[in-house]
Parts: C-alpha cells; structure tokens; sequence
C-alpha cells in the first residue's frame, strides 16, 4: 500500500473526516483534494532521496521526530504547530514556496476548490505522510537498524522510495519526470 492509499485508511477512514471537519468539507471532497496534493508531496519526498545526502536527512528526521503523532492522535491535526511542521516540510521538499503554490492552484484546477484552501491543506497533509512514513519504517523494523549503517540506509530508502511510488508502478523515476514537467 502506498502513500495516498495508507492516509485514505487510516483510522478506517477517520483522518479523511478529520481533514474534512478542520476544513469545513464534506468527506469526498477532502479525499479529492487529498488525491490530488498527495502525490505531489510524494514526489517531492521521492526528488529528495534521490541521493544518499538526501536518504539520510529523511530518516534522520523520522527517527528524531514524533510525526506517528498525526495519525495516531487526530486531534493534532487542527494545531498550528502541525502547521509549522508541514510547513517546514514543504520547504524541505519543495524547496520554495512557488512550488506549494503551483501544486495548490494545480489542484484547484483539477478538484474546483479554492487555491487558498488547498494551500493551507498543503501543510497538514505534509505533516501526516511524514506520520505515515514513520509508521510503514517502523513496521517494517528497519528504521532502528538503517540509522545504523550506509548499507541499511540506503535499504530504508529504497523501502520509503517503493511506499511513496505515486502511481503504484513499481519506478519513482516517471514520477519525477511528471513533478519536473508540471514545474516547467
């Protein structure tokens, strides 16, 4: 299961209806725009491990952070410091603030919903596929041991690199053309 199915599921459902209540939509729009922002931060995860430089500063800050928190307590979701977190994590990401933007208005295109929403979804939905790749690297065991060599680094990184695979065909490699044409 990948990235957009595991926060589809999670808590049976619950942390879309969380989504949707902290920003006053229905449930099936806030999984429409979830289907559309989500693969965009997955591809930025993807862009960032694509070096080792870039696997380690993803596990480090899985390892020293508490993001399992944004799924497993759904009520953090409505706070600012979860806000400030994404936000963070966009910037890691995305690199600039011209890209959530792109992303946002690109979903708005695609779901008709407001770009101003969307980007202030951008954050909280950020901060919960961090939570969600906590929780697939610590089911998986891994995390623990990957912090502890290169070797088991880079194995970790291919385990996240296959979770955040956007469109389930097995290569992160299209998913990056498409991040990278959309940004032209």
């Amino acid at each position: 299961m990948g990235l957009l199915d595991s926060i589809l599921a999670a808590q049976g459902g619950k942390l879309v209806g969380q989504i949707a209540q902290n920003f006053g939509l229905d449930q099936a729009t806030a999984e429409a725009a979830i289907r559309h922002l989500t693969p965009a931060i997955s591809r930025g995860m993807q862009r960032n491990m694509s070096d080792q430089g870039g696997i380690d500063a993803i596990l480090d800050a899985l390892n020293r952070g508490k993001h399992k928190r944004y799924v497993d307590d759904l009520d953090r979701l409505q706070r600012s410091s979860t806000v400030d977190e994404g936000n963070s994590i966009l910037a890691h990401i995305f690199g600039s603030k011209d890209v959530s933007r792109h992303v946002a208005s690109h979903a708005a295109r695609q779901t008709g919903l407001d770009s101003s929403l969307l980007k202030k979804m951008l954050p909280v939905l950020a901060s919960v596929a961090m939570g969600m790749m906590r929780k697939q690297s610590t089911a998986s065991g891994g995390l623990r041991n990957a912090m502890a060599s290169s070797r088991s680094r880079r194995n970790m990184g291919g385990l996240l690199s296959s979770f955040l695979d956007a469109d389930n065909d097995g290569s992160i490699a299209d998913d990056l053309f498409k991040m990278a044409t959309k940004l032209l």
